[in-house]
Formats: C-alpha cells, sequence, structure tokens
C-alpha cells in the first residue's frame, strides 16, 4: 500500500473537518492542528482554503463525470446503465465519505470553478436523463417522467455517505445489489 502524500493527508483531513464544522467554519489554523503541523507550513503544500475545496469537489466530479461518461457509451441497455450507475455511485461514496460530503455540501463555496463544477453536474444530469428517455423510448422503463425518476433516484446516492458510515460491515457489491433492486425494480411484490 502506498503511503499517502502531504498533500492527500492534507485534502483527506480537510475534507473530514469540512463534513464535521463546514466549510465556512473550518480555519487553516483548525487544519494544521488536526495535521499536527504550524499553519505556515500548510502553505508548503497547498495554495489556500479554497485550494483544498477546489481539488476535493472537482476530483470528485471528475470522478462521476468519466464514469458516467464510460457508461454512456457502452453498448449496455438502459437497466444495465442505471446499474451501472449505481455501482458507480456506491463505489465512490464509500471511498470517498468526506469528499462526497464537500461536494453535497459545500459546491457552492467553490470560486473559479463554480461554473466548471455546475457544467460537469449539468452534463452528468443530462446523460442520466438521456438514458432514461431512451429506456423508456425503448420500452426498458416506465413511461413515466423522466425527470422525476432521475431525481428519485440521484437523491438516494447522493446520501449514500451520509448513510454508509453507520454501517459497520458495509458490502460496496451488497449494497449495490439491493439498491438495483429497490430504486430500479421497486418495492411492489
Amino acid at each position: 500500500m502506498r503511503q499517502e502524500t502531504r498533500q492527500q493527508e492534507i485534502l483527506r483531513v480537510a475534507a473530514k473537518l469540512f463534513k464535521e464544522k463546514g466549510y465556512s467554519a473550518v480555519t487553516m489554523r483548525d487544519l494544521a492542528k488536526a495535521i499536527g503541523i504550524k499553519a505556515a507550513s500548510l502553505y508548503n503544500h497547498i495554495n489556500s482554503k479554497q485550494d483544498i475545496l477546489n481539488k476535493i469537489i472537482i476530483s470528485l466530479a471528475e470522478e462521476f463525470t468519466e464514469g458516467m461518461t464510460s457508461i454512456q457509451s457502452s453498448d449496455a441497455s438502459c437497466i444495465e446503465k442505471l446499474k451501472k450507475i449505481i455501482e458507480l455511485h456506491v463505489r465512490i461514496s464509500s471511498q470517498n465519505i468526506y469528499g462526497m460530503a464537500s461536494l453535497n455540501n459545500d459546491w457552492m463555496h467553490l470560486e473559479d470553478k463554480l461554473n466548471y463544477y455546475q457544467k460537469l453536474r449539468i452534463d452528468y444530469e443530462n446523460d442520466f436523463r438521456a438514458i432514461l428517455k431512451e429506456g423508456i423510448a425503448s420500452g426498458e422503463i416506465v413511461d413515466t417522467k423522466p425527470d422525476v425518476m432521475m431525481f428519485s433516484i440521484l437523491t438516494t446516492l447522493r446520501s449514500l455517505y451520509i448513510w454508509i458510515p453507520k454501517k459497520e460491515d458495509i458490502n460496496p457489491e451488497e449494497l449495490s445489489h439491493t439498491l438495483n433492486q429497490i430504486l430500479i425494480k421497486g418495492i411492489n411484490k
């Protein structure tokens, strides 16, 4: 296992502090104290608190975008694409609980990267909606409002970072399977 670099440690600890206190409430002193270094030393590894937030959020948003691009361009059925989207969210969320909190709660604090982030998010949602519409057109998916379906599924997936840490024995594959059953097949008997 590769040892964590100082910058990776800063990002990891910052994401945890941002989740616990909120981005606005965390100071560079708080971060330095949590890492065990002097605040001035942080600047040897990062430019600013804003830079930290950008790295946390943009890296996750780009990871979701790359995953969606791969899923969208595959030859899989629409239902299989939706299953892959769920797997993508479970994988990224379970590996980045604190970063996901920033992605969901602190994105509005992005300054120079805000427009870029919003474009990634809009493109992701447009690709998701396109899969649903294609599934409706092909008869794979029930003919109902794609926006409502997307909102329902994404709301659950975007909140996984809250639920996952409360489960000690989380198995990402099993969670993906269960979410697929509920979100795609529904709860009817």
